[in-house]
């Protein structure tokens, strides 16, 4: 890098950092709350993230049957509380990161039957984390009666600056790690919680599978989860959760290089606390974690 370009990025550094804080002290505030509402319980050596991609179906009785679900603790995210084997696996952390889980959307129907069956069968304790951005004020507490279930807010305003900064703010449950899928807010918060190594499962990212453009110029793709049938093995119309519009090319593609440069950042940061992030997931499109699919 030259002299030039040095200069040029401390000036660029120096501006995000400032219009970072200002934001935060206008929008959010500086509270850990992550920290603040601290463990579930004694924590076990390691957590297990169970994504929802299609390699779970495979997985998850897998890891039902070898007991791995109680050797370690469990982060589970979005719909997985709809499984049947949700109450088996009763984890201790889950996470909602989506806008459709706080703001009027086209999956209101589906958004509300998840709160119901959390509120009905959630008889153990759990953190459930949620953004702290709610420009609707949804109230989870009304959504969420239960007494088991302790809600727990993280900070969602992205700081791209200095990177020694950025990993300073993790550290106190700021910047946010909401890189555009919540398996890595998961992973935020599991090393804000301080375990020190954390699995993954179940995040396949095969987010290029089938891409194409229809005749109506639509951007279409194979979106699997591990919950699906077979309705999606072919291509279909994708569409932005908040606002419900189409999404273009040059917008679907920004959005993933921004999640896998996540998962970059997730990375380097886990090496700075002494953790490690292991993807236990077959066929895995990240590249940025050590591998162990066994």
């Amino acid at each position: 890098m030259t002299a030039s370009e040095k200069i040029i990025a401390f000036v660029r550094n120096s501006f995000d950092t400032a219009l970072y804080f200002a934001i935060m002290a206008v929008k959010e505030n500086f509270r850990n709350y992550i920290r603040r509402a601290g463990t579930v319980g004694e924590p076990k050596p390691s957590v297990v993230i169970l994504g929802n991609g299609p390699s779970l179906a495979e997985d998850l009785p897998r890891l039902i049957a070898q007991g791995e679900h109680e050797a370690m603790d469990v982060m589970a995210v979005n719909y997985f509380a709809l499984d049947e084997r949700f109450t088996t696996v009763q984890p201790a952390y889950y996470v909602l990161s989506d806008p459709m889980f706080f703001r009027d959307s086209a999956y209101r129907d589906r958004v509300a039957e998840l709160y119901r069956v959390l509120n009905e069968r959630v008889t153990w304790p759990m953190n459930l984390y949620v953004q702290y951005y709610n420009p609707e004020g949804f109230d989870y507490r009304a959504a969420l009666p239960n007494s088991n279930i302790r809600i727990v807010r993280f900070h969602t305003q992205m700081y791209r600056g200095f990177r020694s900064l950025e990993f300073w703010l993790f550290r106190r449950g700021l910047g946010s790690a909401n890189f555009g899928t919540v398996v890595q807010v998961g992973e935020y918060v599991a090393l804000l919680l301080g375990y020190k190594r954390i699995e993954l499962y179940g995040v396949d990212h095969t987010l290029l599978d089938g891409l194409c453009v229809d005749d109506g110029n639509r951007l279409c793709r194979i979106d699997r989860h591990y919950y699906d049938g077979a309705e999606a093995a072919a291509p279909q119309p994708i569409y932005k959760k908040v606002p419900h519009v189409p999404y273009t090319m040059a917008d679907y593609l920004a959005e993933v290089a921004e999640l896998f440069r996540g998962h970059e950042v997730l990375r380097d940061y886990a090496a700075a606390l002494g953790a490690r992030i292991v993807n236990r997931t077959r066929g895995s499109m990240i590249d940025a974690y050590e591998r162990n699919p066994e």
